[in-house]
């Protein structure tokens, strides 16, 4: 009996633990969520998609000769990461910017539900954003996460499509992994992962913040001014983090399913990839990618990381300008119908 009364006041102390600590969490995630978003408020115009409505921000003329450039952020972001990598440069050499928060990023909705981690759900909505506003077929930069997002809408909705920059794009089917341990698959639980995003996840991703930025860039350095400029503090409330954790879930399987229809896509396409980027390796995404879409160039940038918008904003405008050109020019070779 002792040894039982014992028990039960342990059981009971871990318990006035785990609802304070839990307590805590959801406290500061209020005060953290209401801070960021108040300093990074919406910096564009919203689009109208089935369902709900996706945010941009833009640069650049309204209409251009150059054509217009659809940038998609990769995981962790939001439309400002690669809008003040690549996109302002783009924007001043004449072409028409428009980035996108990804939905559940940002400020965009989440949509499709339960499927909203989908590379082809969320291009779907992108697609549709895109002939609403009525720009014409967009060439389409995809960065990391995003070049499984690209190369969907490009399969899915080419119409949109004019071409494709892959930036050190996430892309090729994963190798099969052991499973994962119990701890980890009761905490992706949507229960579970609801409970955690909304009162420890904030503070720890709080913590880490910086450092996962580091790791980001390696073995280039953090830009000081990065976490800032890109926003990054966004992805911090619940709802983007629940959303950033399905959307990594369920990439795998995505992958698996598209990967075999990379020989359909039609459209010009560069490749552009760090050769030290340990975060998504050249050797095992870009490379191999390079050889399954027809007439695609891989451009391989030496000791570049992972951050190329950032670390080699010069050689990616390059590749955007000589992708423009391609396109021209195959547009003024078609006959003309009579």
């Amino acid at each position: 009996m002792v040894l039982l009364h014992w028990l039960g006041l342990i059981a009971g102390a871990m318990l006035g633990v785990i609802v304070s600590v839990l307590a805590g969490g959801a406290l500061v995630t209020l005060i953290v969520t209401l801070r960021v978003g108040a300093r990074f408020p919406p910096q564009g115009p919203f689009i109208e998609v089935d369902g709900g409505r996706l945010a941009t921000i833009q640069a650049g003329p309204t209409t251009s000769s150059k054509g217009t450039v659809v940038l998609l952020h990769g995981a962790s972001a939001n439309a400002a990461d690669p809008m003040e990598g690549v996109g302002r440069r783009l924007a001043q050499d004449g072409f028409r910017v428009i980035a996108f928060d990804r939905p559940g990023y940002g400020w965009s909705d989440r949509l499709g539900g339960r499927d909203g981690g989908s590379p082809a759900v969320q291009g779907h909505a992108i697609a549709q954003a895109v002939e609403r506003m009525g720009t014409g077929p967009v060439v389409l930069l995809g960065h990391s996460w995003s070049g499984a997002l690209a190369t969907a809408i490009a399969l899915d909705h080419p119409e949109v499509v004019s071409g494709l920059v892959l930036v050190a794009p996430v892309a090729m089917p994963f190798p099969a992994m052991a499973p994962l341990p119990w701890y980890y698959r009761l905490a992706l639980k949507p229960p579970v992962a609801w409970l955690l995003s909304r009162t420890v996840a904030t503070p720890i991703g709080l913590y880490y913040l910086e450092r996962a930025g580091r790791a980001a860039f390696r073995p280039q350095e953090l830009p000081a001014d990065y976490l800032e400029r890109s926003r990054s503090a966004l992805v911090l409330r619940p709802a983007t983090m629940l959303a950033n954790l399905e959307d990594l879930i369920g990439l795998p399987s995505a992958l698996a399913a598209q990967a075999p229809r990379y020989g359909e896509i039609a459209v010009p396409t560069v490749i552009v990839s760090g050769d030290a980027d340990a975060a998504v390796p050249a050797t095992r995404h870009a490379a191999p990618l390079a050889k399954l879409i027809p007439g695609a160039r891989l451009v391989l940038l030496p000791g570049i990381g992972h951050m190329v918008p950032y670390m080699a904003t010069d050689a990616l405008v390059d590749a955007v300008e000589g992708l423009a050109t391609r396109i021209g020019a195959t547009r003024h070779e078609q006959p003309v119908a009579r």
